[in-house]
């Protein structure tokens, strides 16, 4: 069963920090469940009449990775200055939520969130389908999903991962010695970027030992955050892409990460391309089902997940369902999230998106 809450005055909960007007209409709050019954937010931003938009984030962190004040210009302002009716969606990984500590995997998300998501928000707007805008984790439960036989989606925006993973280095190591699911048996099922409340000598130790990871130098941070980042999902982002401030504002936007999805996403690794959690061939079997037009983005110097996973995917539904539906984009200087919060990405990455829309019609 789903409710709608009255609209909030905010997307953030209120701390110490002085945070600007974010050049938005005011959200509607709306709490839905999934069809496990799991809660998920939803918060809608009626800017215009194109669309509907559905964002929806990766993991360890939320949908606030949209509406990030710290910049210039985020990608909800800029979405919101073209006109569209923008919904963001907190996952039930979402670090806002209670359910992210859970032990949670990509099918969770992608057979109960996600057809839970789409179906309120075609119902609440009218829409036979809507437009998807999707990062990461979000990104790839999301082509699950659709594989899976969700309908109602009618274009997808992807950031950084569909069907396909490359990973290489430490990354590549650690699927293969299956780091997470060792960590998770070891009693450890929740990790987090944010630094400790209760600095004991363990938590003391551990991020000592994070100033020896293997870094670049013009990537090398004396932030515990950062380095937590770095360590939990590799090099998420280039530092020359994102502004001191939002630097010093990253514990609000990463926090803790169930080690279950990242054993997921350690075994789509090893495998190069999705699978269930069980290892089984569950989504590869419908690509008639991705016969929809996409566009595909990734920062160049991704150094979590390499470009030549998204090349796969797009050259593989090209050849099942014609060129013509997809067109895919290599940022130059960018990396991961960087694509979505960067200091300049209104400029160097949003139009790509927007690209998108104005193709499809959005």
């Amino acid at each position: 069963m789903t409710t709608m809450s009255s609209a909030s005055t905010t997307h953030r909960e209120s701390d110490a920090r002085p945070r600007r007007v974010l050049r938005a209409p005011r959200p509607e709050r709306h709490d839905i469940a999934a069809s496990d019954g799991i809660a998920l937010r939803l918060h809608r931003y009626r800017a215009g009449t194109r669309g509907p938009v559905l964002l929806a984030h990766g993991l360890g962190v939320s949908s606030r990775i949209f509406t990030v004040d710290t910049i210039e210009t985020n990608l909800l302002e800029f979405l919101c200055a073209h006109g569209f009716d923008v919904w963001l969606l907190d996952l039930r990984t979402s670090i806002d939520l209670p359910a992210s500590v859970q032990s949670w995997t990509a099918d969770s998300v992608a057979t109960q969130d996600y057809p839970a998501a789409v179906e309120y928000v075609r119902a609440a707007t009218g829409a036979g389908e809507i437009d998807a805008l999707v990062h990461c984790f979000g990104s790839t439960s999301l082509f699950m999903a659709v594989l899976a036989g969700l309908r109602g989606v009618r274009s997808i925006v992807c950031s950084q991962i569909a069907t396909h993973m490359v990973v290489l280095g430490r990354m590549r190591l650690e699927a293969q010695i299956r780091l997470p699911a060792l960590v998770r048996a070891a009693g450890v099922p929740v990790m987090s970027a944010r630094p400790a409340e209760h600095r004991g000598p363990a938590t003391r130790a551990y991020d000592a030992t994070l100033r020896l990871l293997p870094l670049p130098a013009a990537e090398r941070c004396g932030s515990t955050v950062c380095r937590r980042i770095s360590f939990l999902y590799g090099r998420l982002y280039q530092h020359e892409q994102v502004d001191d401030a939002t630097h010093d504002a990253l514990p609000e936007l990463f926090g803790a990460v169930a080690l279950s999805s990242l054993q997921h996403l350690a075994a789509i690794a090893r495998r190069g391309h999705l699978i269930d959690f069980s290892g089984r061939e569950t989504y590869m079997r419908h690509l008639d089902r991705l016969a929809l037009p996409i566009t595909f983005i990734h920062g160049a110097l991704n150094a979590c997940f390499r470009p030549e996973g998204t090349a796969m995917t797009a050259e593989m539904l090209s050849a099942a369902n014609g060129p013509a539906l997809y067109e895919r984009h290599v940022v130059p200087r960018y990396g991961h999230i960087d694509c979505i919060f960067g200091k300049n990405a209104a400029t160097d990455v949003y139009p790509l998106m927007l690209r998108h829309f104005d193709r499809v019609g959005a």
